[in-house]
């Protein structure tokens, strides 16, 4: 006997109609998945962005890599609801074959089913989609400082890209289940919707153990984290290992625990609806424990992933600018070098207010540099000899170039005059003293140093009379990380050891600017203008200075990390764009995989309840039989649900909280920003919370739903 199409159809369009209705919040997580991925390949594929950036394919790959393991965490929820779906009709498509339907039939009906599902799904992503891509390339525009006007973009290869990788995931997922079906036969579809109602109860009190032996690994990982300066690939395999295993082993031990409690008979147990509450959790946890350590797992992927996404943001929004001070600021290693065609091209592309040319000085020596390499962390011990003694030679190789190959100085006039270029009150020196213009970040990792060094200016030793750590261009142009300002009768004495330009123009510089004058510098090196300087042997006084026979560069970037910018030519209203498209490429992929998997993990643990609520249905009208109210049943069915939404996300809390804090600190430590560590993980714990209510509320309302046939809910 077999069943025609036609009647196939209609049988398939019934039930989807039907799972639509039972798993409308899977229906809608996918809907919400079609719709971050159209929304976020706009980006891709957009014209106006590729034209807009010059280094439009860091945004691509990081996208890309994001689409990764989304497509591979979606296929994975794919193929969970359709085994779970699955097991749920499991007695429907065993009467099926009772009736004479074929095996192939029946996996037809249900792949047709499931494709159906998807197809509704992803249509309605794509209108919600078209939306969702005018709020984020409204928000990618005004991070990255440009106009946007409201218009829509339906490139074809974004549509091709988004159906692909959704309909990639459905294909992966339905050719497992039809592989799955010729596998079973009668009597397993019939039984098994029975397959996770029953607890199966065995060396409990072992397996209780594992519940501390967890709380020891997560201890020791978080006294090893904060703790241990020195980690290596060795010893984080060894506890992302442990920490993966820990997570999917915890669930064991929180049931037999529970188990083990209701055993004893302790007196909690008897107290209200304990009972039934503690014995419904373990039995969930028992049954799903691999489901649920995949789950927690997401959720501790996602917290970090929008933690570390939110500490970029908050760089690119309140230090980025500081960077970059002045308008613009040229670099030449051409001590003489008047940028006559650098102040050309600015009098001619923008309405120049000012144009000051000034000099760094060097004095033949190295203390400084040698003690910095010697002594901040970001360097760790690559300057030090096994005794812990500074390695003189290495330090003389200078290979890095964070710092430049002699200590830079600047004459007082100079530096007086930048300041009041970027708005900074003057400073005054005394005769004989000097000043340290150094970057907070560094001055704060090194403290107060400079007092003994000895600093000589023109036949006398100089007093140190003070820092100031203002934002003032020091990644290579007003030295790297520092720079000493001396007295003018002093500078004199020194040598010029390369030129700057700072120009102050009048309202926004042009896009083509910065390429205007790196063509400008290029033709100049082209033409043989770009040499280094040499000079003769020299030998200073003090052990840390150094004879160098030739001038090995004079170029340096400073010691900053993770957000690192060095460049000859800078122009603030063309960097900070640039810049922050950069750090966007990380941020906008960071946000997205962690809003879609904490979505997806969402959808389980809300299918998994609703799909339950027919089979408790017949434990709480027997509650309400034997006396509770609807409103205690209502409470109940709260603290059921809640107990089961708060226990992946404690756990994830507990894993997250440390790891997001020592990252929040160090980035705080390498980039100078100004918050507190817990503050990037408690704004991605806000967001997670938000989305987590939503979903939690909607399991609820629904669950009671389910439940209140018969009963009276309120």
């Amino acid at each position: 006997m077999g069943v025609h199409f036609p009647m196939l159809n209609k049988l398939a369009y019934r039930n989807v109609k039907r799972s639509a209705k039972d798993y409308r919040i899977y229906f809608l997580t996918m809907a919400i998945v079609a719709a971050f991925m159209f929304a976020f390949n706009t980006l891709l594929f957009s014209k106006d962005v590729r034209d807009a950036f010059q280094i439009s394919g860091i945004m691509m790959v990081m996208l890309g890599l994001a689409t990764f393991f989304i497509v591979l965490i979606v296929a994975w929820l794919i193929h969970y609801m359709a085994q779970f779906i699955l097991e749920k009709r499991g007695r429907e498509f065993g009467i099926y074959l009772l009736l004479g339907m074929k095996k192939k039939e029946i996996a037809r009906l249900y792949i047709r089913e499931s494709l159906l599902l998807g197809a509704g799904a992803f249509a309605a992503g794509l209108v919600f989609g078209l939306l969702l891509q005018q709020i984020l390339l409204a928000i990618f525009y005004h991070m990255v400082q440009m106009d946007y006007y409201l218009h829509l973009e339906l490139d074809k290869s974004c549509l091709l890209m988004t159906a692909s990788c959704y309909g990639g995931c459905y294909l992966f997922a339905m050719l497992r289940c039809r592989w799955r079906f010729r596998k079973m036969n009668i009597r397993e579809l019939m039984d098994s919707q029975k397959k996770n109602e029953e607890i199966k109860e065995s060396h409990e009190q072992a397996k209780r153990l594992l519940l501390p032996a967890a709380a020891v690994f997560f201890l020791i990982f978080g006294l090893f984290l904060f703790g241990n300066k020195s980690w290596n690939e060795v010893t984080l395999s060894v506890f992302l290992t442990g920490l993966v295993l820990t997570i999917y082993l915890l669930y064991g031990g929180v049931s037999a625990w529970i188990i083990c409690y209701v055993r004893n008979k302790k007196n909690a147990v008897y107290r209200k609806d304990n009972l039934f509450l503690l014995r419904q959790f373990s039995s969930k946890v028992r049954a799903m424990s691999f489901t649920m350590g995949t789950l927690t797992a997401l959720f501790t992927l996602a917290v970090l992933g929008s933690a570390v996404a939110l500490m970029f943001n908050h760089f690119q929004n309140q230090m980025l600018a500081g960077k970059f001070p002045f308008d613009v600021q040229v670099y030449s290693e051409r001590p003489d070098d008047d940028f006559k065609r650098e102040i050309q091209i600015l009098k001619k592309e923008t309405k120049l207010k000012e144009a000051f040319t000034y000099q760094i000085y060097e004095n033949h020596t190295n203390q400084v540099n040698a003690w910095l390499y010697t002594h901040l962390s970001v360097f760790g011990d690559n300057y030090l000899k096994p005794d812990g003694t500074p390695d003189l030679e290495e330090i003389r190789k200078n290979e890095e170039m964070v710092y430049c190959d002699y200590d830079t100085y600047i004459g007082l006039s100079d530096y007086n005059h930048l300041r009041r270029m970027i708005n900074l009150p003057e400073i005054s020196l005394k005769n004989g003293e000097y000043a340290v213009h150094i970057k907070e970040r560094v001055l704060n990792e090194t403290g107060d140093f400079f007092p003994d060094f000895q600093i000589n200016g023109a036949d006398r030793e100089l007093k140190f009379a003070g820092y100031h750590t203002e934002c003032f261009s020091q990644d290579g142009q007003n030295g790297g990380d520092y720079i000493i300002v001396v007295p003018d009768c002093d500078i004199k004495t020194m040598r010029p050891y390369y030129a700057e330009l700072a120009a102050d123009i009048e309202g926004k510089a042009p896009a083509n600017l910065k390429m205007l004058l790196d063509n400008d510098r290029r033709l100049d090196n082209v033409q043989g203008y770009g040499q280094t300087r040499e000079t003769d042997g020299w030998q200073g006084d003090d052990e840390n200075d150094f004879d160098y026979e030739d001038d090995f560069g004079n170029s340096c970037s400073g010691s900053d990390s993770i957000v690192v910018y060095a460049e000859k030519n800078l122009v603030r209203d063309n960097l900070i764009p640039e810049i922050k498209y950069m750090l966007l490429s990380v941020i906008f992929p960071l946000f997205y995989v962690g809003i879609v998997f904490l979505c997806v993990a969402l959808t389980v643990l809300s299918v998994q309840q609703l799909s339950d609520a027919a089979k408790y249905r017949f434990r709480y009208q027997v509650l309400f039989q034997i006396g509770c109210s609807g409103r205690e049943i209502t409470k109940i069915i709260f603290k059921q649900l809640f107990g089961y939404y708060l226990c992946p996300a404690m756990i994830s809390f507990l894993i997250s909280a440390p790891v997001a804090v020592f990252a929040g600190s160090r980035f705080n430590f390498y980039t100078g920003a100004h918050v507190s560590a817990a503050f990037y993980f408690l704004c991605s714990a806000g967001v997670f919370l938000g989305i987590y209510a939503v979903y939690f509320m909607a399991a609820f309302v629904g669950f009671c739903r389910n439940v209140g046939s018969g009963i009276m809910i309120k």
